[in-house]
């Protein structure tokens, strides 16, 4: 599911991925013109990666919106989308192994199930609220 702005149609700000749409042994999710990075796989018994390990290179961005993307274990989470004017756009539920991804716009998130689990992934470091966040009304 892939939410565009109302405001700006070409702009994609949010998308939700679902479990069962991962099929293929790569996908990646997000384009490379943004910060966050995500892919999907369905895995073969057995397969294996060359070991490696990744090294430290400068960033060219000087300035970046901070991305966000929510992945559910377990429990259920409504998700309330905005768009660039802070207009809800979209309230899609994720269920466990679904993943959504706020590339722009606002979003928050309402927990439908004692104990639900989610791992939250951020473009980093992430500062604090006040160097982050603006609250929308």
């Amino acid at each position: 599911m892939k939410i565009y702005s109302k405001v700006k149609p070409e702009v994609l700000l949010h998308f939700v991925n679902r479990l069962s749409e991962i099929t293929s042994e790569r996908h990646n999710l997000v384009s490379n013109d943004n910060f966050i990075q995500c892919a999907a796989m369905k895995l073969p018994k057995e397969k294996t990666f060359e070991p490696h390990k990744h090294f430290k290179r400068e960033r060219l961005e000087k300035a970046y919106i901070p991305q966000e993307s929510w992945l559910v274990i377990k429990g259920s989470v409504k998700c309330t989308f905005y768009d660039l004017d802070d207009q809800i756009i979209a309230e899609p539920i994720l269920y466990a192994g679904d993943a959504s991804f706020t590339l722009q716009g606002g979003h928050t998130y309402t927990i439908l199930e004692e104990d639900t689990i989610v791992y939250e992934y951020k473009t980093g470091p992430y500062s604090g609220q006040k160097m982050d966040k603006i609250f929308i009304k």
